[in-house]
């Protein structure tokens, strides 16, 4: 695979990234809103149940790094999640959020959107030569 020590390496770091901001969205479920100077949740466990999520990602890209060549449909989920996430700068626009959180979507989804989608580019082919080959009827003798 084309680039595989890079993707390798970002994956990791993804992983290791999620998990750890997964963990402390459990541990401390109002830090964004005390960075962002935004009022407190009156139901944190919705921001730890956001922390289970991201950190379940995490699991997912290190899987994702110790195997490149397997790692495109979990990576596009992964992408997907990123691109569905940018949405919020809007609310940072319209005025909705304080500008200081922005610092959610920027190191959750914007800073990964180039390396992953590289990686998509490049695992496409193994992809593709895997469902080319699942798709193959076998002769029955």
């Amino acid at each position: 695979m084309k680039r595989r020590a890079l993707h390798r390496a970002t994956f990791t770091l993804a992983g290791i990234y999620n998990i750890l901001w997964g963990l402390y969205a459990l541990v401390d479920q109002q830090w964004l809103f005390r960075f962002a100077g935004m009022q407190p949740l009156n139901h944190p466990g919705i921001f730890a149940g956001l922390g289970v999520v991201v950190g379940c990602f995490g699991i997912i890209y290190l899987e994702v790094g110790r195997n490149p060549e397997q790692g495109f449909v979990p990576a596009a989920a992964g992408m997907l999640g990123k691109l569905l996430g940018l949405p919020s700068i809007g609310l940072v626009l319209r005025g909705d959020w304080p500008p200081a959180s922005i610092v959610l979507t920027l190191t959750n989804d914007v800073i990964w959107l180039v390396p992953f989608g590289l990686y998509l580019y490049d695992a496409w082919p193994f992809w593709r030569g895997t469902r080319k080959s699942e798709a193959l009827p076998t002769k029955i003798a």
